[in-house]
């Protein structure tokens, strides 16, 4: 009998969780497993972020926290934000939460009511439109394939607003693709949006430092967009923190005031260690973070290269976050004689089964036609990965 809420029962659960899960479950048995599934940096946070947590600890930072955050971590913020991305913002207006994902979600609950519609270009991060489902409100997907290198247009974003319109998710870099918005792109969606003030911007920016076209551009940097704009982002994957939990939007009073009375009812203030770490994050030196991008960059360039030779396989160049999202649609109906593959689901647990390497099908990301491959993983391991998977596949016929 089942007695969950429909609320419960409107989610589906995160591919990309699942098949880390079934690539443990082979590694358990002592198969080597190349994972590229997870998205979540293979560096150590850096030595200066510890011994921050460290002193934390021996400093008895060990009660609660005010709900938006400690203000020092939220004035660190506000300066990152000044010198990083010229935004100004005052201490009042920044929320800090358990993680980036925590920071969506809130805001996804303290603006869609029942039957609001709420923009997400695809593909998309898998738990965007669950969010929108659990606040009972409508995702409207509007689909950019890799031929517009999965970036939606002004026409495309005009055509999906209606008087329903609540929020536009925006992810840049994007998770799952690594495509980025351009300042022209984002003055183009940024002219369209004008026309419909009711319309609030959430931007995901959460891969901000792992960028490889030069500096980050945000939405909110346009006066017209500015008090309409919701920046998400956080110590994840810049700092390879993803484990402290620390995130934080930079918004509107109003929404933010609304974030903290929602939290403050069930999670209250975020780890009171994990926010010393971030602010030294912030506040210390970033050459780690320079360091990082460097070998992101040079992994995006040799899995680049090396899934330009998988036969089959259309690639386009990722110029941010560390995904690879190949389109392999012409892989669908093939067999090997035993098992014949239905969709990009069907793909990545083959390639699983048979090359023992982790991907995720794009069907979750709302691009059924691709693939979502990880390179937060070594040069020698990205090599190893791509030939098991050209082996793999040279056996569909």
């Amino acid at each position: 009998m089942n007695q969950l809420s429909d609320r419960l029962n409107s989610l589906s659960p995160s591919a990309t969780l699942a098949m880390s899960q079934k690539s443990n479950e082979l590694k358990a048995q002592g198969i080597d497993v190349i994972n590229l599934s997870v998205g979540e940096p293979d560096f150590n946070t850096p030595e200066h972020i510890k011994e921050a947590a460290k002193k934390a600890i021996d400093d008895n930072f060990s009660r609660y926290s005010p709900v938006p955050g400690y203000p020092g971590l939220r004035t660190a913020i506000v300066e990152k934000l000044k010198k990083e991305n010229g935004l100004d913002y005052t201490v009042a207006e920044i929320s800090c939460a358990n993680g980036a994902k925590q920071s969506v979600c809130n805001v996804i609950l303290v603006l869609v009511n029942p039957g609001d519609e709420v923009i997400v270009p695809a593909p998309y991060w898998v738990s965007y439109p669950e969010m929108v489902k659990l606040a009972e409100g409508t995702p409207v997907i509007v689909s950019a394939g890799i031929e517009q290198d999965f970036k939606i247009t002004p026409e495309q974003l005009e055509a999906a607003i209606t008087p329903k319109t609540k929020a536009l998710i925006l992810c840049s870099p994007s998770n799952p693709t690594g495509s980025v918005y351009s300042k022209e792109e984002l003055a183009g969606l940024a002219k369209v949006l004008e026309k419909h003030p009711q319309v609030i911007v959430i931007a995901d920016e959460i891969y901000e430092h792992i960028n490889y076209v030069g500096k980050h551009e945000s939405i909110a940097q346009f006066p017209a967009m500015k008090e309409r704009t919701v920046i998400v982002n956080g110590v994840s994957k810049a700092y390879a923190m993803t484990g402290w939990r620390i995130g934080f939007i930079a918004g509107p009073k109003w929404i933010v005031s609304a974030v903290n009375d929602l939290q403050g009812q069930y999670t209250s203030g975020p780890c009171s260690v994990s926010q010393k770490a971030a602010e030294a994050a912030y506040l210390g030196t970033q050459e780690p973070v320079a360091e990082m991008r460097e070998a992101f960059a040079r992994r995006r360039n040799l899995i680049v290269e090396l899934a330009k030779e998988v036969p089959g396989f259309e690639v386009n160049v990722p110029e941010g976050a560390f995904y690879l999202f190949p389109k392999c649609d012409s892989y669908f109906g093939k067999s090997n004689g035993s098992r014949t593959i239905a969709d990009s689901d069907d793909l990545a647990l083959y390639l699983l089964e048979e090359a023992h390497v982790a991907c995720v099908g794009g069907a979750s990301f709302g691009a059924p036609d691709c693939i979502r491959m990880s390179y937060a993983t070594s040069d020698e391991n990205i090599v190893k990965a791509i030939t098991r998977i050209k082996e793999a596949l040279a056996k569909l016929k």
